[in-house]
């Protein structure tokens, strides 16, 4: 059965020979997609799916996304590209499929004809990847195998990008870690990471095909999902300061990761893809910030100090002005195993990408708090507008 097109009563289920309006800048264009880049991202509907959609789309191309998603449950941080209203709801087209079914990648490939692949998809929570291994190995290390067999079966000048992890150096005692930091994975989601990058590694060698590994960092925004601990704090400090929430429970607030921005990191991500050569990246900020720190920022942010007490399970947050406890440290969030710091260096995508993260973790924050208090307003959809925008 051939895959299904999300709304091909919108748009061509083809995108070559189709002329399409492009939107960008508000100018009224006209072009065909034959002398436009076509690109295919799986995962298309997560957080950095999302980002990566709108950056292309600024820039012109036809993207095609993968999802398990339904034309009338697609999520809302595709809905300034989905509605009827969008410049470039005609240059955006949804496919239903797994990675996991080679048949249905083959198909769409013939069919979509993509000259860049983006493979975001996969189960991304490591946490749960301890409670369910096995199918993380799946979706996670398996399903990168079926990409690129796929790739080599319908054209194997397709350039991919595979988003690989900081999760791979799990333990490492190298601080911070560049690509030639020899991984030491300490969970089944960074095990599975580790496979699915040097699987990468071996087709590009192997088969000469341009396959490229982002190794990424922790990565956020206001479309992050609810699940994610930093979602998590932010929502919290905002239902807490609005008196709808007592207190939030944590793990270990000791954790230190180096966090960017999501629309940072697409940026890195298509750069990639533009070398003449393939090439593997660390995708970095190279500053790192402990749980802690990321508690107080988001407390502050609206409007509520915060001081720590004791250590360990033990350990409190109080609201300094009032002295109630709002942060507590729960055992059943701690990891069987986890890394002891990320941090990444980032200085070959400076210098041979011309790339460097714009939008600190203050920012971050604050932008992370301002939507959340939008919703909260608003009702609980998530909203997806572009609270900073694409310059193309």
């Amino acid at each position: 059965m051939a895959p299904k097109h999300i709304g091909d009563d919108a748009r061509p289920s083809s995108c070559v020979g189709a002329r399409v309006e492009r939107g960008d800048e508000g100018a009224a264009a006209t072009t065909t997609a034959t002398m436009t880049k076509v690109a295919l991202i799986l995962g298309v509907t997560g957080q950095t799916g999302s980002y990566l959609t709108d950056l292309l789309l600024s820039k012109g191309y036809i993207v095609h996304g993968l999802t398990h998603s339904t034309w009338q449950n697609y999520p809302e941080r595709l809905q300034h590209i989905m509605c009827e209203s969008s410049p470039f709801r005609s240059r955006f087209v949804l496919h239903q499929g797994d990675i996991l079914e080679f048949e249905t990648l083959v198909r769409i490939l013939h069919d979509v004809k993509p000259c860049e692949i983006y493979n975001l998809a996969a189960q991304s929570s490591v946490h749960l990847s301890f409670q369910q291994p096995l199918s993380t190995v799946k979706s996670v290390g398996l399903g990168v195998f079926n990409v690129i067999e796929a790739i080599r079966t319908v054209n194997p000048t397709i350039k991919l990008f595979q988003a690989s992890s900081s999760e791979i150096f799990g333990k490492t005692t190298v601080f911070p870690q560049r690509e030639t930091t020899p991984p030491y994975p300490c969970s089944p989601y960074a095990n599975a990471k580790l496979m699915a990058h040097q699987a990468v590694i071996m087709h590009r060698e192997a088969y000469g095909l341009y396959a490229v590994s982002g190794i990424l960092y922790n990565h956020e925004s206001s479309r992050r999902g609810a699940n994610f601990v930093t979602q998590k704090i932010v929502t919290a400090a905002v239902r807490i300061k609005h008196g709808l929430q007592q207190q939030v429970e944590l793990g270990n607030l000791n954790s230190r990761r180096d966090w960017g921005h999501a629309q940072d990191f697409v940026v890195c991500m298509w750069k990639m893809l533009q070398l003449d050569e393939p090439e593997d990246f660390i995708v970095a900020t190279g500053k790192t910030h402990t749980v802690r720190q990321f508690v107080k920022f988001a407390f502050k942010a609206v409007g509520i100090d915060v001081k720590f007490q004791n250590s360990g399970t033990e350990e409190i947050g109080i609201n300094k002005a009032t002295g109630e406890v709002i942060v507590k440290v729960d055992p059943k969030y701690f990891r069987p195993d986890e890394p002891i710091q990320t941090v990444g260096d980032s200085s070959k995508a400076f210098e041979l990408l011309q790339w460097q993260p714009e939008i600190d973790l203050a920012q971050l924050i604050e932008e992370m708090v301002t939507a959340c208090e939008w919703r909260l307003i608003h009702g609980d959809k998530r909203t997806s507008t572009r609270i900073r925008g694409f310059a193309g």
